[in-house]
């Protein structure tokens, strides 16, 4: 039987050059409302969704949180020192990050933007993120997406 290949995405290539190890998860992806489906409470803690945000003194930047969680503005806007923080309108997605929604990594976007990670993820061995690509995901230990994002454990999830 011939295996199956699955073609790299940047985030992929710039994991290899830094030689950080990865795995790759592949899921079905149904269709642009596919999180509606999805019954959160059976995810896996160390799955982690990517969000970006938008704020008034910093512009854009990046939050990743456990997926079962929500994110906390408030908390977001403090730790990234502005006063307000609004989440990036989705049609705005690609043409910042470079990613469509469903498949944004926190790796190797258009630009590095302020990147921070849920504290929680510390207490991970691995966490499974976006890899850029919608039903494909990659799990890598915390400290190597933080190396790679140059992001800041924060409490940001509710």
């Amino acid at each position: 039987m011939k295996k199956h290949k699955v073609p790299k995405t940047n985030a992929m290539r710039m994991l290899e050059d830094k030689k950080i190890e990865y795995v790759i998860h592949e899921r079905p992806w149904k269709d642009q409302h596919e999180e509606k489906q999805v019954d959160l409470s059976r995810l896996p803690s160390n799955i982690y969704k990517t969000l970006v945000a938008v704020g008034n003194q910093t512009g854009h930047l990046v939050a990743c949180i456990p997926a079962k969680r929500e994110i906390d503005l408030k908390k977001l806007a403090k730790v990234s020192g502005n006063k307000k923080v609004e989440m990036l309108a989705q049609k705005d997605l690609e043409k910042v990050t470079g990613y469509v929604r469903g498949g944004c990594s926190p790796i190797a976007m258009k630009k590095l933007f302020p990147t921070y990670l849920d504290v929680d993820a510390k207490l991970e061995d691995s966490i499974i993120v976006s890899a850029g690509k919608q039903g494909l995901q990659l799990e890598l230990k915390p400290d190597d997406l933080v190396n790679m994002t140059q992001a800041e454990y924060v409490d940001i999830a509710e």
